[in-house]
Formats: structure tokens, sequence, C-alpha cells
């Protein structure tokens, strides 16, 4: 773990997105008028647009950090994620740069030093990348009972071998989470196992013949927690991936930190928050913004597939104090600083006397997250997106004269 981070915790996130049981695909609902229009007062596509779903996870209200949200299953890196045993586990991959996961053409020096930092040097001989995609499973998993996880490769078979057969499943959605065969009272128990003890992830994976599906987790992104947001200033530096299910599995709370759990699509959920049925933070309000410009999970599997090996941006929000809004901005908007103090040791927040309307009008390049209230939030971006990402479509009715110029 990067123990030069003083103000952030390292953590890991999967936007988890299923087929939807028994879902026609969404050309024959096209074809046959199924498909309803965007709601009247929105730029959001209806929910009977995706043949997908995405999960959100309640968070307890004793929860330290943002108690009561919807999140993506995730959480903090652990000592565990980065143990030498795991090297023992992927000894298939472990002589291949990152254990098989596709390379990046994004430049090492622009890299966010979540993913950038050399592991190595402080002292693990597993890749940063691989750790974090490991701390993603294992979080999936005791968060929600979701297991990410391919058998084992047999004895004799090359990593050549397995690196090919991952290239070509890459190409596919993932079929399934978990073995067919296995006893699902022996899951709960080993579940229970990895909620005490992180370490028990690595004994489980080991028993049980497996290994984490490192592979079907695709890079979206890298948020940092902005100053002065949440209670007790927690405040982390996550990565998000993107993963694909062809099956929605089975899905449990763990009864501690999670108390429920919804599976809905993208715009059902952003409607949701909307309405104030529930709340959901800016970096999930954002990104399922994004993915309503794939009504398909074959698209949005293509999409972040080849998306991810492009790289990402790492964003820390700058909190614009307006006198009638709150404005998170970010990277690449006329009013974000050049320097930002990435060290977190001053705070990201400012004061301003002027108005959002105002503040519109004295910006030529847009890219703000615009907060009226916890649940009245839109987002204001006209410039292109980096690393080939999309921008997320506008989801207030006061805001859809403001359209993206990035060309899709």
């Amino acid at each position: 773990m990067n123990a030069a981070l003083k103000h952030w915790k390292e953590a890991a996130t999967v936007i988890l997105a299923a087929k939807t049981r028994h879902s026609q695909s969404c050309d024959s609902l096209q074809r046959s008028g199924e498909v309803a229009p965007a709601c009247r007062g929105t730029c959001l596509p209806h929910k009977s647009a995706f043949d997908y779903e995405v999960l959100l996870l309640k968070r307890s209200g004793t929860s330290g950090f943002m108690p009561h949200a919807y999140v993506f299953p995730g959480g903090l890196l652990e000592p565990s994620d980065f143990s030498s045993e795991w090297t023992d586990l992927f000894k298939s991959f472990r002589t291949l740069p990152r254990f098989g996961v596709a390379m990046v053409k994004q430049p090492p020096e622009t890299r966010p030093p979540i993913f950038a930092t050399n592991r190595l040097k402080l002292g693990s001989p597993v890749p940063g990348d691989v750790a974090l995609r490991i701390c993603a499973v294992r979080e999936t998993f005791e968060e929600c009972g979701v297991l990410l996880v391919l058998p084992s490769p047999v004895n004799g078979v090359s990593a050549d071998d397995e690196t090919q057969k991952s290239d070509s499943n890459s190409s596919q959605l993932l079929l399934t989470t978990m073995p067919a065969q296995w006893d699902k009272n022996e899951i709960a128990k080993w579940r229970s196992l990895v909620i005490k003890n992180s370490s028990n992830f690595i004994r489980m994976c080991r028993e049980l013949q497996c290994i984490p599906n490192i592979w079907a987790l695709h890079e979206w992104g890298n948020w940092l927690t902005p100053t002065g947001v949440y209670e007790k200033q927690r405040r982390y530096d996550t990565a998000f991936y993107m993963c694909c299910l062809e099956d929605m599995p089975d899905t449990i709370e763990d009864e501690k930190e999670i108390v429920h759990f919804k599976w809905s699509t993208p715009s059902e959920i952003l409607h949701g928050f909307q309405n104030r049925e529930f709340w959901i933070a800016p970096p999930q309000f954002y990104d399922l913004g994004r993915m309503c410009h794939f009504h398909s999970l074959s698209d949005l599997h293509r999409f972040a597939r080849q998306r991810a090996v492009e790289g990402c941006e790492r964003w820390l929000p700058i909190i614009l104090v307006a006198t009638d809004c709150l404005i998170s901005l970010l990277p690449g908007d006329s009013l974000y600083p050049e320097n930002v103090d990435y060290s977190g040791k001053t705070t990201s927040t400012m004061p301003t006397e002027k108005c959002l309307e105002e503040l519109q009008k004295e910006s030529c390049n847009l890219h703000r997250i615009v907060k009226r209230d916890p649940y009245t939030v839109s987002v204001h971006i006209n410039i292109m997106p980096k690393y080939k990402h999309v921008p997320p479509l506008i989801s207030s009715a006061t805001d859809c004269h403001l359209k993206s110029h990035s060309k899709l």
C-alpha cells in the first residue's frame, strides 16, 4: 500500500452491469415499439430502452462515510491485496506485465498515481493495478456476495495459452460469476471469513482453486474525495472499474455496511434520485449519466473494453461555493485551478460572490457538476472528454440546452 498518502486512502470500486433477466434485446424492443420515449421534462432515455441493470448498494446509517447513500460495490485496499501469496495463485501470469491485464496506451508520466505508483519499490511484488482489481473483487464479494472469479489454470497450461484465452474471452461478456458446482453454504461460510479478515480471501481462492477475474474489470476512471464535503473528512483515492455480466447474479447484503441493494437501469436510478427516492454521490451521478449512452450491455462492454486501454484522468473536484449553488469544478473547466494541490494538505473549496448564471457566462469551457440542493444536480459539459471517454447525458430539464460538443 502507498504509505505516502496521508490525506487519502486508496480504494477500488466496480460498476457492475448485468443483463436483465428475461429481457428482450434493445433492437427487438425498438422494432416492436415497446421502448417508451424519454420521460417528459428530462433528457434521459426511458428505463425500457436498456437491456441491462446496474447494481447499487445502500450504505448503513451508522457508516462513517456517506451514510444511507447508494453506492457501487467497493472499498479500501488492504495489505492482503498486495500479498506475495497472490503471485503463487497467479503463477501462470506473473511473468507477464500486469499479470496479463491489457496494456494502457497512456504515457506513464500522465497516469494517475493510483495506477502508476511502482508498488515493487513499496515492497509488493503485485502490480498496483492487479491489487486494485483484487480489492474490487474481494469487496464486491464481501458487500453483496457476488464472486467474480475464474477456475485456476490447470497444471501444464502455459501463461501464453491462458493469456490468449483471456484475450478471446474479453471480447465477450462474462458468462458467470461463480462455478455452478460450488455449494452455496460453503461460499457463505467463506464470505463470513473474508468479511472478518481480508487475508482469508487468499485462503479461499487457494482452497477453491480459483483466482479473481481481474481481466473482466475494465479501467473506467479515478475520483478523489474533495475536502469539506462529507463528515469526518474521510477522503478516498478511488479507482473505478466497469464489469459486465451476461447473467444477473444472486445478491445479498452483508448486514453490516450494506443494508439494501438495488438493480436498476441507469436512467431509472437517475430518475429515482431526482425524485428524492434515494441519494447517490456525484461520481455515481456522473458515471450513470455516461452509461445512458449505451442501451445494450454488449455496446457498453465493447466500449468499456476498448476505451480502457486509453487510460484515464485523475479527478479531484474543486468545490466553488456560489451564491445560489455549489459547483464541483472538474479538469478542463475554465475555472479549474492550474495548480491543484494533490497532496491533500489544503482545502479544495473556494468561495465566490457570483451566482451560477454569471459564472456560466464568463466560462467558455464547461466541465462542472452543479448542485442546488442534495437532489437537484446537473452536469454542464461542452468539452471533449480525454482518453476517448464520453460525457454524461445532461439529466436536468433546465439544462437540456447545454448540449455536449463531444463526438461519440
